[in-house]
């Protein structure tokens, strides 16, 4: 697995993937915001799944 997720793309994803949480706890309260862990754990480990199927990567070329 090569990371495919750059520095600017894993900001958002954490900053998504706070805002989702948050509707757990605070707004509606849903649990729906349990979704917000999936873009916390691709921005983690730096790796999308989607974005290695279509061949995508937000990444500095070496």
């Amino acid at each position: 697995m090569t990371r495919n997720v750059g520095k600017i793309d894993r900001a958002l994803r954490v900053i998504l993937g706070l805002g989702l949480i948050s509707l757990v706890f605070v707004g509606p309260q849903t649990n729906w915001g349990w979704l917000g862990l999936i873009p916390l754990a691709t921005a983690a480990i730096g790796w999308c799944p989607p974005y290695a199927l279509l061949g995508l990567s937000t990444t500095k070329a070496p």
